[in-house]
């Protein structure tokens, strides 16, 4: 007993504790939402953004190359021979003496200093060049995020999709057993035929296999949605939203135009091409001479100490120029692999842009084409649910048949999928017609 009575309060304690722990909320989905977690966590764009810091590296080495270099260097030296001379007798009949002169000292320190002049033009195309790495890599970054962006929003569209198909799906259920229930009863009076009856519940279990694909397809959104935007699969979500309609009159000159100027593909190619056009420049600079300053300070002493005259230094400064004759004919095979570079990224930005505007023109025809359907199947949803309720009605009354109700609930069942398909669909090609048009807005996403 006096065991028993330690023991209790300490699994009270335990309980206590684990009921004040915070529990993981239910993660609330909005679009907005979806796209600014898609941009901080999704691998992809993860993975392009970090070569941003690799091209501005890049950047700070060639500026470097406009700065002197300095470095030193000191020795000690550990083992050495000494220059000897023989020199002959200063007297007739003196034998000749051989002297030993050290001028090497023991401990020695060299700094070295060179600045470039000017070198055919090769520091400052290199400088630019790396300039316009760095913004084209930028453009990938955006290319991608514009590309996430476009997939976060047909994802998330997706899942309002399954979860529309899924509510269909449970509604002809509903309606298939509602009625299984109005025959059934029909028939304990004998007011319905035994076959109406059989027929009503093989319907009702036909549905069933369609309400589960239903279920699946919801699951496996929710699972492509959370994989887009960096989730544990295992986290508890919660989607907020609609397949609303959006007018949106598409423009086609319009569209090319901002295309054709905006796209970061096509900015991207515009910096490679600058690019490859310093890397030409840079290439024709080898053969031009260079110009530049260096100097040396040598500081050297047989001692290691910080006092008296142990040291002995002396210091060049020199004007060094470097004219190029021939190095095997590699400046010439430079410049032809940069022309060709260049000639490949010009044929390359006019097979981008003839991409580009056949984007553009099937965004356009898919939007007016989803439009036109959307707004033609408005109404089919509340025609075919009043169609339902009527056919109903009438065979309670003895005014239908049972394949009447059947026709009727299939008919609303496809009117409901036929609409939730054309919102998706116009939702799906007004977000294409962004990405093609370059309008699909990362940085709002990023707020």
């Amino acid at each position: 007993m006096p065991k028993l009575s330690r023991i209790v309060p300490v699994l009270a304690l335990l309980l206590a504790l684990s009921l004040s722990l915070p529990a993981q909320t239910k993660l609330v989905l909005t679009l907005e939402e979806s796209l600014r977690l898609a941009i901080l966590q999704n691998p992809q764009v993860l993975a392009e953004s970090a070569k941003e810091d690799q091209a501005s590296s890049v950047v700070g080495q060639a500026l470097a190359n406009f700065f002197p270099k300095i470095d030193a260097q000191g020795t000690d030296i550990l083992d050495k021979k000494v220059f000897s001379v023989l020199l002959p007798g200063f007297f007739p009949g003196m034998e000749p003496q051989r002297f030993e002169f050290d001028f090497t000292r023991k401990y020695q320190m060299t700094f070295n200093l060179s600045l470039p002049i000017y070198a055919g033009g090769r520091v400052q195309s290199g400088y630019r060049s790396a300039g316009y790495n760095l913004q084209a890599t930028r453009e990938g970054i955006r290319l991608i995020k514009q590309e996430t962006v476009f997939n976060v929003k047909k994802a998330f569209y997706g899942y309002l999709l399954a979860l529309q198909f899924r509510d269909v799906a449970q509604e002809a259920v509903a309606l298939a057993e509602n009625h299984l229930k109005t025959v059934k009863n029909m028939y304990d009076v004998g007011m319905a035929a035994k076959f109406d009856l059989l027929r009503t519940q093989v319907q009702r279990s036909n549905l069933q296999p369609q309400l589960i694909k239903a279920r699946n397809a919801l699951s496996l959104g929710e699972i492509g949605l959370k994989t887009l935007l960096g989730l544990d699969l295992d986290r508890e979500i919660e989607v907020q939203g609609e397949l609303a309609y959006k007018d949106v009159e598409a423009n086609l000159d319009a569209s090319l135009t901002q295309a054709l100027t905006v796209r970061p593909e096509i900015v991207q190619l515009n910096f490679q091409k600058q690019m490859a056009a310093e890397m030409l420049k840079a290439a024709k600079g080898a053969y031009f001479p260079t110009v530049g300053v260096g100097g040396q300070y040598n500081v050297w002493g047989d001692k290691f100490r910080f006092s008296g005259d142990t040291w002995e230094d002396y210091y060049t400064i020199s004007l060094v120029l470097s004219v190029p004759i021939t190095n095997g004919l590699m400046n010439k095979a430079k410049i032809g692999e940069s022309r060709a570079m260049l000639k490949q990224l010009e044929y390359g930005q006019k097979g981008l842009a003839d991409m580009v505007r056949y984007e553009v023109q099937e965004a356009v025809l898919n939007l007016r084409q989803a439009k036109e359907s959307l707004l033609s199947l408005e109404k089919n949803v509340e025609q075919a649910r009043e169609a339902v309720r009527i056919a109903e009605l009438n065979y309670a009354e003895g005014l239908a048949t049972n394949l009447d109700v059947n026709a009727a609930q299939v008919a609303l069942s496809q009117a409901r999928t036929n609409f939730s398909q054309a919102q998706f669909d116009y939702a799906v090609a007004l977000a294409q017609l962004e990405k093609a048009v370059g309008a699909s807005s990362p940085a709002a996403a990023e707020k």
